[in-house]
């Protein structure tokens, strides 16, 4: 795999920012927020890995969200689930605790839209901005910082924050009020799972036909059935290499918010909810680290 151009950062004023949870994603993201020449404090629930982050990249590191949000213009989270973002924001540590009038927070957790409107409303009883931003990219795009971005907010708090943004992302755009961010993420992660589903059976098909398959992705992918997912995960799904990208496990944890939305609209969403129990057989045959294009070896 060809290694990415660096970034180059467009040039915006210094700010002081916080930075909750350093995991696969935030990591990365926070890296290229102190890159930028932003002032980042860091928190992470294992503080040795927010020690690390500091030792590698500058900053500080705090001991509780309220700490790291002190003083800080606006506050970024990337963490696990709802219950993970509530306790960061209005937990007794939580940053809204810490944050001054005026400051501005900013989620790219995949979470349900409804806690999203939840802390939206909860922060501006404190005088505070929200905005749900959700990402898509994976690993390499936070790395790469070329994310994809879906926001949900007002138009004001999006325009303090889409310039900070773009230091770890390429498309950052304001979706509609709060929880439209995370509408928009699970429309993505409904088209990623039917497609690799459709491209799983496709290559499974086409290797017990006994084609060249790398042949076949490459004419293939100069007509309709092109797609990133086919050009960037079509042949690694053919040599069986799975070790790498958007966990298993993390799709599924996206489709449960997914399905919850969807019987709250009353949307039916047939094939998603298929490839979901497709997913929890990887799961059940201990495939929940890998990639979510391992769907192709239940059809093997």
């Amino acid at each position: 795999m060809t290694a990415a151009a660096p970034k180059n950062y467009d040039p915006t004023p210094s700010r002081r920012v916080a930075f909750l949870g350093l995991g696969t994603m935030g990591a990365p993201m926070a890296a290229h927020l102190a890159a930028a020449g932003h002032s980042v404090t860091v928190y992470n629930r294992t503080a040795a890995k927010a020690e690390a982050w500091v030792a590698e990249h500058g900053g500080r590191a705090a001991a509780v969200p309220r700490e790291a949000a002190q003083g800080a213009d606006i506050v970024f989270s990337c963490v696990g689930n709802d219950d993970d973002l509530r306790q960061v924001t209005v937990g007794p540590d939580g940053a809204f605790h810490g944050m001054a009038s005026g400051a501005l927070f900013v989620d790219h957790t995949t979470t349900s839209a409804e806690v999203a409107r939840e802390l939206a409303a909860a922060a501006s009883a404190r005088e505070l901005a929200f905005i749900d931003a959700p990402v898509s990219g994976g690993n390499l795009g936070a790395i790469d910082g070329v994310l994809t971005v879906m926001c949900g907010g007002t138009p004001e708090a999006f325009a303090r924050a889409e310039p900070i943004i773009r230091a770890f992302a390429r498309a950052v755009t304001l979706m509609g009020d709060s929880g439209a961010g995370q509408l928009t993420k699970m429309v993505n992660q409904i088209c990623i799972g039917g497609l690799l589903q459709g491209l799983s059976e496709a290559l499974a098909f086409g290797q017990k036909a006994g084609l060249d398959m790398g042949q076949v992705i490459g004419v293939i992918s100069q007509g309709a059935a092109g797609s990133w997912q086919l050009a960037n995960r079509g042949p690694t799904m053919v040599q069986d290499q799975f070790d790498f990208g958007f966990a298993v496990d993390w799709m599924r944890k996206d489709f449960g918010l997914v399905l919850d939305e969807a019987r709250r609209l009353g949307a039916r969403l047939p094939v998603t909810a298929l490839v979901d129990q497709f997913y929890a057989d990887l799961q059940a045959q201990g495939g929940g680290r890998l990639d979510t294009s391992s769907l192709i070896r239940r059809l093997r």
